[in-house]
């Protein structure tokens, strides 16, 4: 291994360590320790060669190229590359077919405030919230905060989910067995589609299967992504699938199944599970999951460990917990990367992640309360939208201050809402992670 290897290899582990929520202990002491649980190996292998590097190598954590930019509008950014499918395998040795990575230290490089594909760029504006128990969408215009209409679906909507090719949202209609498409252009909704237990919805990084997170019948489902006809299912051995995100080079995907307090590692070539491991939590309740801007680490919010699971996803070992909040839920990065925000739905308040720093800088609170559940940021990234799940409510919040800006009426038991259009190539799904 030369000196410039060594460099790289210890900004890598600057890059991924997050501290472990452990109580008196100094951030360093449990930032180190943190480091030597989840990744000994590259700790290791490096120490012998970072004697003479490791001041120059430490100098650049946390000021990489997208920390050098401040976070505001996109007037006079450009747009984000259409997302064409490669001809075969990248050369950092990705999925075939998938999208090239446009920066390897920032996999949301085409996120950023105002990088609108030319696909989306003339659709309006809106947020879109699937009202669980109403079996209504709400739309809101998030320039007035005003409900501009109520759109009826199927049974229990969990969540609206942008299609990969950013053409479509699809409202899953949980108990209801269907999808509804509705035209972002327009927002008129189209004809139902038929699919069994649609709790929550992704899609393969190549573009080329939708994944079913069917919960309640215990089976991940592949699905041709526009006309939804099955392709593989496959039966998994937890409770509770529910959220999951994909790895920087698209070849595996991380899930969470809610009742079992389990973590899937899924193959997406060969569309089948190849680990899966049970949290070390007594009852833990997994839900969002999202992966870290330079792709090291997954991040997995637990409502029932009250924070979020940090954990290896090439290794797959045992993750380390870091306390939040009460009833942590939804994962949100912002669009410069530098930090997540996560909703603590118990308690009413946001948690923000410094990933630069690996540490918790500060905690919003919802004035009066309220139940902060799944949402998304504005394209500008200056709006935090949350559902507010048992509350009847969408809250909008200022990114830069915590302040919250608005608190909507919607429907009974809003979830899933979507911020739509964002800056990126193609969704992942969900209510809406782009690359």
């Amino acid at each position: 291994m030369g000196v410039g290897v060594a460099v790289r290899v210890a900004r890598t582990a600057c890059a991924d360590g997050v501290h472990a929520d452990t109580p008196h202990r100094s951030p360093n002491v449990a930032f180190h320790a943190s480091l030597l649980t989840v990744y000994p190996e590259r700790i290791q292998r490096a120490a012998a060669l970072l004697a003479g590097v490791l001041l120059v190598a430490l100098a650049g954590c946390g000021t990489s190229a997208q920390d050098r930019h401040p976070q505001g509008h996109g007037s006079g950014t450009p747009s984000a590359p259409p997302a064409r499918r490669s001809a075969g395998p990248d050369p950092e040795g990705g999925l075939p077919g998938m999208p090239p990575v446009l920066d390897p230290t920032n996999v949301y490089a085409a996120d950023r405030p105002g990088m609108l594909a030319p696909e989306v760029r003339d659709f309006p504006s809106r947020i879109y919230v699937p009202n669980t128990n109403s079996d209504t969408v709400t739309v809101i215009d998030p320039t007035t905060y005003r409900v501009l209409e109520t759109i009826p679906v199927g049974h229990q909507p969990q969540h609206v989910v942008p299609s990969w090719d950013l053409k479509t949202l699809w409202v899953n209609n949980d108990l209801g067995n269907t999808l509804t498409p509705i035209d972002p252009r327009t927002g008129k909704a189209g004809k139902t589609v038929d699919v069994h237990d649609p709790y929550n919805l992704y899609f393969t990084p190549d573009g080329r299967h939708a994944v079913v997170m069917a919960s309640k019948d215990h089976e991940l489902v592949f699905r041709d992504p526009h006309t939804m006809k099955v392709q593989k299912t496959v039966p998994v051995g937890c409770a509770g699938v529910n959220h999951a995100d994909f790895s920087k080079d698209g070849r595996y995907f991380v899930v969470s199944c809610e009742f079992s307090g389990e973590l899937l590692k899924v193959d997406t070539a060969k569309m089948a599970v190849v680990a899966h491991q049970k949290l070390p939590f007594d009852g833990a309740m997994p839900q969002d999951v999202k992966l870290s801007p330079d792709g090291s680490t997954f991040y997995v919010a637990d409502m029932t460990a009250n924070g979020i699971w940090v954990l290896d996803g090439d290794r797959f070992g045992q993750p380390a917990l870091l306390t939040t909040g009460r009833g942590a839920h939804g994962l949100y990065v912002s669009r410069d990367a530098r930090e997540m925000y996560i909703s603590n739905r118990g308690e009413g308040t946001i948690s923000v992640f410094d990933f630069g720093r690996r540490e918790l800088t500060r905690k919003w609170r919802l004035p009066g309360g309220g139940s902060p559940d799944m949402g998304g940021v504005s394209a500008d990234g200056r709006v935090l939208w949350l559902s507010g799940r048992y509350n009847a409510e969408v809250y909008a919040i200022d990114t830069r201050t915590g302040a919250q800006l608005a608190r909507i009426r919607v429907g009974d038991g809003p979830h899933g809402l979507a911020v739509y259009p964002q800056p990126g190539r193609y969704s992942l799904g969900h209510t809406g992670v782009f690359r």
